[in-house]
């Protein structure tokens, strides 16, 4: 008989957590969106949604202005799943071996 694994439980933090990691995601990032490098109107975007069983940890978050952000979301369309959410972010050039990359310059 073939059982099904229950999905893990995505790591929530409290809102004071959250803040915190929020801004260690910010400073890991320089403080710049990822995609198109502007320092205003930032925010952070979980590459796997919490929908789908992302949690709020370092690995997770990468820093997005809201235009850029909004392209992600815009680009998954309806189907809001991490798989559509990392060809977004492949599309804008933030695929993982990008972001090493880039972190192994700084």
């Amino acid at each position: 008989m073939n059982w099904i694994r229950p999905k893990r439980a995505p790591l929530r933090l409290d809102p004071d957590e959250y803040d915190n990691l929020r801004y260690q995601v910010l400073g890991r990032d320089g403080w710049r969106c990822q995609s198109c490098g502007t320092m205003s109107n930032l925010e952070v975007h979980h590459q796997e949604f919490r929908s789908q069983s992302g949690d709020d940890s370092e690995q997770n978050l990468i820093t997005l202005c809201s235009t850029c952000h909004a392209n992600v979301h815009r680009s998954c369309g309806e189907d809001e799943t991490s798989a559509a959410s990392k060809s977004a972010l492949l599309r804008l050039g933030l695929g993982k071996a990008a972001r090493q990359r880039r972190f192994a310059e700084e």
